[in-house]
């Protein structure tokens, strides 16, 4: 006899999905119906299961309140992306891209410049205190921003996300001494780090705190990241936010057109350069990008 039972997936993993119930963890199958439906579970996702014999099959994906494709998490309540200014260097694009995507989702952002203790990162920094984000700086080796992360996660899930190398199963290890993810070494010929998160696993900080460990990526890979629709695009960047509205032009997209308010922030030091940089450099992307490419 079956038993039907709802959770939350906390690790997906080659077709397989660990569902966290109330009476426990469940190994899942996802029922072939979703994969037909164009549906893939995800982790992070509250789901339907059936129980029978001690094995588990996904039956229904419940509504989620957001998804993301990079990270491959749902129902997320905040995103911190990580970087660093060493071993390896973030670039600026990089933190950008996923905080336009988060944003176009409505999701919070937070900022964690790591390995503090190897290089202050002042620059970065800078551009994201002024662009209004929560910034910490840390270092998972000295400690430094350890405690003040551990607080603004407390009660949400969130997504560690950033590029390869960049310390974030370091600094998971830190908030949660005894989970002794695996680390990797940064090349230094490349100046990239190695892999070592396969997966999106939920952690448990505790019983209302959640943190879902990902793997990096590389700037090559941001072309799989989700679409946002270019007219939509201004709204993504939250440091925009007090000149829309003001232009000359009611459908300005503040590259060229003459009375922009945003190019005068920019211009007069109100935006950070590397801020509109970025944003150009992905409404030029998302341009080129067809109608049916964003089915």
């Amino acid at each position: 006899m079956s038993e039907r039972r709802t959770g939350r997936i906390v690790r997906s993993l080659s077709g397989f999905y660990e569902v966290q119930t109330p009476a426990g963890v469940v190994t899942c199958r996802g029922r072939g119906s979703l994969r037909r439906g164009g549906e893939s579970p995800l982790t992070g996702d509250m789901v339907e299961i059936t129980v029978e014999g001690g094995k588990g099959m996904v039956e229904r994906i419940l509504p989620r309140k957001n998804s993301f494709v990079r990270p491959a998490v749902a129902n997320v309540d905040a995103l911190v992306v990580f970087a660093a200014n060493v071993n390896p260097v973030t670039e600026p694009f990089l933190i950008d891209r996923v905080a336009a995507i988060a944003g176009d989702q409505g999701v919070e952002v937070y900022i964690c410049i790591n390995k503090c203790d190897l290089d202050p990162a002042v620059d970065l920094e800078r551009i994201y205190t002024r662009a209004g984000f929560p910034v910490i700086r840390a270092s998972a080796q000295t400690g430094e921003g350890v405690a003040q992360l551990r607080c603004l996660l407390s009660g949400k899930l969130t997504a560690f996300t950033g590029n390869t190398g960049v310390g974030k199963s370091s600094m998971l290890n830190a908030l949660c001494p005894g989970l002794e993810l695996a680390t990797g070494q940064v090349s230094q010929k490349l100046g990239r780090g190695r892999h070592t998160t396969r997966h999106v696993e939920l952690f448990a900080l505790d019983e209302n705190t959640y943190v879902a460990d990902t793997p990096g990526f590389a700037s090559f890979d941001t072309e799989q990241m989700e679409v946002i629709l270019k007219e939509n695009l201004q709204y993504a960047f939250r440091d925009f936010a007090p000149y829309l509205g003001e232009c000359q032009f009611h459908d300005c997209s503040h590259r060229a057109e003459p009375g922009c308010a945003v190019r005068r922030a920019v211009e007069e030091g109100e935006i950070e350069t590397s801020r509109y940089k970025s944003y150009l450099r992905l409404y030029d992307q998302y341009s080129r990008i067809k109608e049916w490419e964003r089915k």
